[in-house]
């Protein structure tokens, strides 16, 4: 077991972008099926008063740290996280190594469309890889008990080691927590816009924007009507580090 860090109602795993991929890895290839959620700062806000979500961090098999607000935070209350590991980067190194190890990939989420085209693209790019499925649920599918068994019904069928989900949070960690032990096998992963970034429907924040904490400006120009209120709510993160801190500190030894 590796070390965690706990931030808020999230407790994550202090690992690298390589060991989370052995993870997924070997959770792909063994049974019985399993998932990862990736925090940022509107998951860490989140947590805070949605009791379900708190349940679906609590049930996690690998938590991996996707915001560098959370990863600065590890490097103030410790322990430190070595970096961020976000949905977007753990996509491809995942289909990567799928190609190489004969493990299949399902893509549910994304606008309609743009899956497909991610699947042309992902197998393009890593030759042997083996895209089982896609599948982009209609709006308010999350509350339409039809829906959501033929959801599991194309998963059922497909079999896939490898489920990316991208319905955008809560709701894809919600349905991963309510549907992975209704499959026999596979890892669930719950990767935001990821999709959309590898169909180029969405443009990713260029790597020293991503590096120095300043991707969600790029996204905030990029989509001002969607994002700016909840950029303005997830400020409250810095309120929980400061809380964390000093409750560190209170139980800390030595401490008064």
């Amino acid at each position: 077991m590796n070390q965690r860090f706990k931030l808020g109602y999230a407790t994550i795993d202090v690992v690298n972008q390589k060991e989370a991929l052995e993870r997924l890895v070997e959770m792909a290839e063994q049974g019985p099926c399993r998932y990862a959620v990736t925090p940022n700062s509107d998951h860490i806000v989140m947590l805070e008063e949605h009791e379900e979500l708190r349940a679906v961090y609590r049930d996690a098999h690998l938590v991996l740290a996707d915001g560098m607000p959370v990863v600065w935070a590890s490097r103030l209350i410790g322990p430190r996280l070595p970096e961020r590991v976000t949905g977007a980067e753990i996509l491809p190194g995942l289909c990567a190594a799928a190609a190489r190890r004969g493990l299949t990939v399902f893509l549910l989420g994304a606008g309609p469309g743009v899956a497909e085209k991610a699947q042309t693209i992902l197998e393009s790019t890593y030759p042997g890889l083996s895209v089982v499925g896609t599948y982009c649920p209609p709006l308010g599918f999350e509350r339409s008990p039809d829906e959501l068994e033929a959801i599991m019904k194309r998963l059922r069928s497909a079999a896939p080691h490898i489920i990316f989900v991208g319905l955008g949070a809560p709701k894809q960690e919600i349905w991963m927590h309510r549907h992975f032990r209704h499959l026999d096998r596979g890892v669930m992963l719950g990767i935001g816009a990821a999709i959309d970034f590898v169909a180029g429907t969405v443009q990713r924040a260029p790597r020293w924007m991503q590096h120095t904490g300043l991707e969600w400006l790029y996204r905030l120009v990029q989509e001002p009507r969607r994002l700016a209120k909840r950029y303005l709510r997830d400020t409250r993160i810095l309120w929980i580090i400061l809380r964390e801190w000093r409750s560190r500190a209170r139980h800390s030894p030595g401490s008064a």
